[in-house]
């Protein structure tokens, strides 16, 4: 078996991709420039961030990873000093990005640490509640402050306020500060994100090492159901969805809801009765906040939100009204979770021999099952509401843009860089001012034409699950529990790369125990949001990740696959929430599996068995 993985600077340039280097910051490219730079880019294992992405960026969608990459690094590395981790490197290649944890390796350094992470982490824990509380009073007030800003044109003449006022500045000025403002709220609402992100998953990394001292076998499985059952904000948009479908059942309103019409054109019916006018009033109730919810992850700029296109929501409604109507359990069978969850933590705790065990076995557990909504929580904040908001300000930039004929297409904002997005505005504000015509016209509508047609050939490139020198064995946490990136999967990999190059075939998947219990189903293999009204029941989901939005066709499915993620992802815990046998990061699902295979999955050992293959 292959010992490693290709060196990242021997990647071969894609034919007709020539300078694509261009579209993204310079210091995310592997380089030889420097030799220090270089030999650490070589002896690395990168591997590849198909948890958060899925496919190619676009040069501004890069904006969040930038974001993370910062946020994430600093709270570890200056910040809360986690005794064995410093931040998480980036680069990119063709359009995807590859990441590497920095670790520490010296001993005394690590014992350096942990008392400073003691003292500093142990202030979070020991207040969580009212901090968290004040995070989210922050939150809400970023929210606010990002839904008062509007981007307008530059008027022909300045308002005579202007001078009357004595206001000294003009309407170019307050454009690109607006903007500006726009992006510093972007990597503000990061900061916060990271603010008590790490130490949540801190605090679960340490229960599982306790755990496991003290159970040396017990598996990855049974430690995620000991904080399963949680009460988070990030099932609260299905939970309405479900009182929506209820509602409709009630006042005797499924027939219409279940038509196949346009949600413009179910409401506009709604309109004609007393019934209906009351289902469209609890309608409006539900869509703010919940329904910023994005349909999928939040990290790309085309998924938007089921306020943006309300035909998406109503799908899902129809799924549910389906599922109430045919007598099934819709939802997240919370008491089921809750009581399995409490009948394991009292199974284990009766083995412990040790009242040192106990205490350590106890604490870890309490504080995992604290911070643990937080996990889930900040995603409905930050990379569904946030974002939903941010990319619908950016496209109000956008329309000034394309109506100065710096672009053709209100989307075609995305293949510009933030910087260069800030150069184009001030191309426009000094033109305006000086009453010329600006160069962008000339320049960016045939540099944009350029950059689509990269991006579509970084679209059939089949990013290498690593690159770089694997480590004999995987111990750093985060890369275990949220990435699912293990020696066991790293062996997988390698033996895929013989796979790829004709030297062997495969019957079975390796990936991380997602949610516990076994199933055999058809598979479904799902890329996009809308194909999820194909699913059929009893069949299992294979997806590159699933998204909470996602959650109506949980009780249509079987199971569920995913590509990326450990046991911590957010893929993993949605599904363990739902009840559902899943195993996630296999790395290849999407491409090994087919629609129509027969498959059996393991969501406690974290494999996946083709069966059969479709005719």
């Amino acid at each position: 078996m292959a010992s490693k993985f290709i060196n990242p600077h021997d990647i071969p340039t894609i034919p007709g991709t020539e300078g694509w280097e261009r579209m993204y910051p310079y210091h995310y490219q592997f380089s030889k420039d420097d030799p220090v730079r270089a030999a650490h880019e070589s002896s690395q294992l990168w591997y590849y961030d198909g948890l958060h992405y899925p496919e190619p960026h676009c040069p501004f969608d890069l904006i969040w990873d930038e974001a993370w990459f910062l946020a994430l690094s600093q709270n570890n590395t200056r910040t809360f000093l986690v005794p064995p981790a410093l931040g998480i490197d980036h680069r990119i290649v063709n359009g995807r990005v590859y990441i590497t944890p920095i670790g520490i390796s010296d001993p005394e350094e690590i014992q350096r640490r942990i008392p400073i992470f003691m003292k500093r982490a142990g202030y979070y824990y020991e207040n969580w509640d009212s901090l968290y509380e004040n995070w989210k009073v922050k939150v809400n007030k970023l929210l606010d402050e990002i839904k008062a800003l509007s981007f307008k044109p530059l008027p022909d003449m300045e308002d005579e306020s202007v001078v009357f006022e004595n206001k000294g500045t003009g309407s170019g000025y307050y454009l690109l500060t607006q903007y500006d403002r726009l992006i510093h709220m972007g990597i503000l609402i990061w900061q916060y994100h990271f603010e008590f992100l790490n130490l949540g998953y801190a605090a679960y990394v340490t229960f599982i090492n306790t755990a496991n001292m003290i159970f040396p076998d017990i598996p990855i499985s049974t430690l995620t159901k000991m904080v399963s059952g949680i009460d988070v904000v990030m099932y609260r948009p299905d939970a309405e969805l479900i009182r929506l479908a209820k509602l409709g059942i009630e006042l005797g309103l499924e027939g219409l809801l279940l038509k196949p019409m346009n949600a413009a054109d179910v409401m506009t019916e709604m309109e004609k009765s007393a019934e209906g006018k009351k289902w469209l009033e609890e309608l409006e109730k539900a869509r703010y906040p919940w329904f910023y919810i994005s349909t999928g992850t939040g990290w790309y700029h085309h998924h938007i939100s089921w306020n943006d296109n309300l035909n998406i929501p109503f799908e899902s409604l129809r799924m549910h009204i389906k599922s109430l109507k045919a007598g099934k359990e819709v939802g997240r069978p919370t008491a089921k979770l809750i009581a399995e969850r409490d009948r394991i933590i009292e199974e284990y705790r009766s083995l412990i021999q040790t009242e040192e065990d106990r205490e350590a076995f106890e604490q870890t557990l309490a504080i995992s099952q604290k911070v643990f909504p937080y996990v889930e929580d900040h995603l409905f904040y930050v990379e569904h509401w946030f974002h939903s908001l941010f990319w619908n300000k950016v496209r109000e930039v956008s329309d000034i843009l394309k109506d100065a004929d710096f672009i053709k297409d209100r989307e075609d904002i995305w293949y510009l860089k933030r910087g260069e997005i800030r150069e184009a505005l001030w191309d426009y504000v000094t033109a305006w001012a000086t009453g010329v015509r600006p160069r962008g016209p000339s320049y960016w509508p045939k540099e944009i034409e350029w950059r689509k047609g990269v991006l579509e050939k970084f679209k059939e490139w089949t990013p290498p699950p690593a690159l770089g020198v694997p480590p004999e064995v995987v111990t750093e946490p985060f890369s275990i529990v949220l990435w699912g990136v293990t020696t066991s999967v790293l062996k997988q990999w390698l033996k895929g790369v013989e796979d790829a190059a004709g030297k062997g075939e495969r019957t079975e998947l390796i990936g991380s125990p997602g949610s516990t219990g076994i199933v055999v189903g058809k598979a479904r293999v799902i890329k996009r949001v809308e194909e999820l009204a194909l699913l059929e029941e009893g069949e299992i989901l294979v997806a590159t990740t699933t998204s909470p939005s996602w959650a109506p066709a949980f009780s249509r499915i079987g199971g569920a696959v995913t590509d990326v993620g450990g046991a911590m992802c957010h893929a993993a815990i949605v599904c363990r929430e739902y009840g559902l046998p899943t195993v996630v990061g296999t790395g290849t699902g999407t491409s090994f599996i087919k629609t129509g295979d027969l498959i059996r999955i393991d969501g406690d050992e974290g494999t996946v068995t083709i069966l059969e293959r479709a005719a």
